[in-house]
């Protein structure tokens, strides 16, 4: 067994190869192409975090114009006009309206002293009944203006 100076050494002269650790060289020495060198990647990660490469990494973006009639928003287009125009759209206005007015409430009886336990059921159960309405009267997403083409936030 080698001593803790041999062990170093070796370690040492290992790090300097910078190759493929021997537990993980399937080659045996033989032609590395196409194998990813993983003392490199963990260098390379150690760049990273301490700043080394070229500065800070910074983001970049790119601004696109709006090329279809469904995403021109102007009050012309009523596939985005702000009235409701269907019944499902009324029901939605009506089941955020009272999620909201439930969640008033909440913080009206909290400062309540005593309050009733029928009336704070009553809430509960409102909010409860509003918040699953909201799986039957949420429209389609490819009904949404506010999606993009793969349902992400505009």
């Amino acid at each position: 067994m080698p001593n803790r100076a041999e062990r170093r050494a070796t370690a040492k002269r290992n790090k300097q190869n910078k190759g493929v650790p021997q537990q993980y060289d399937e080659t045996k020495g033989r032609n590395r192409g196409g194998m990813i060198d993983e003392y490199a990647l963990q260098e390379r990660s150690r760049r990273l975090e301490e700043h080394e490469l070229d500065g800070e990494w910074k983001p970049s973006s790119s601004v696109q114009q709006a090329t279809s009639e469904a995403e021109d928003i102007n009050l012309s287009n009523p596939n985005i006009s702000g009235s409701p125009h269907s019944v499902r759209q009324v029901f939605r206005i009506i089941t955020w309206t009272l999620i909201v007015l439930c969640a008033v409430a909440f913080l009206v009886i909290m400062w309540i002293p005593s309050v009733p336990m029928w009336l704070i059921i009553t809430i509960a159960a409102v909010f409860g009944v509003s918040v699953i309405s909201l799986f039957f009267v949420a429209g389609n997403s490819k009904d949404n203006p506010n999606l993009d083409t793969n349902g992400c936030a505009i």
